[in-house]
């Protein structure tokens, strides 16, 4: 009787999600459908703040990627990731993340940085190991 009261509870229960190492976390682990939500594109650029200055630039990178998915015109979310990138070594992704943050409304306060620093990573050829472009 108590063994099928057990299996009974273990069915009940919610199995807990698996915890994914945030160093591991890709660009993009979800497959979710994003609509404008200002909110919690601000949720992720803050963890990807976090992940930031843990020195975890991949994790930091698809938190702010998500971020310009919840809030498409959200330049600083374009910028971080154009960082991020860079950090990365992924020479290419980060002149693109930097080209989308100067078409935002709020981009004119780091434009003249931003346009150099996209004409030097145009420069750079990308790096044998690392991908050649990412969504």
């Amino acid at each position: 009787m108590a063994a099928l009261l057990a299996a009974q509870l273990q069915r009940q229960r919610p199995t807990p999600a698996p915890r994914l190492d945030p160093d591991l976390e890709e660009e993009e682990t979800l497959d979710a459908t994003y609509t404008f939500n200002p909110i919690q594109a601000q949720k992720e650029l803050q963890v990807g703040d976090f992940y930031a200055k843990k020195g975890s630039w991949r994790a930091a990178a698809g938190r702010y990627e998500r971020a310009t998915k919840w809030q498409p015109d959200l330049a600083e979310a374009y910028y971080k990731l154009g960082v991020a990138r860079e950090k990365l070594k992924r020479w290419q992704d980060a002149a693109e993340a930097y080209k989308k943050y100067l078409e935002q409304p709020g981009a004119a306060k780091k434009a003249g940085e931003v346009k150099k620093k996209i004409r030097d990573l145009e420069g750079k050829k990308p790096k044998a190991d690392a991908p050649a472009h990412s969504p």
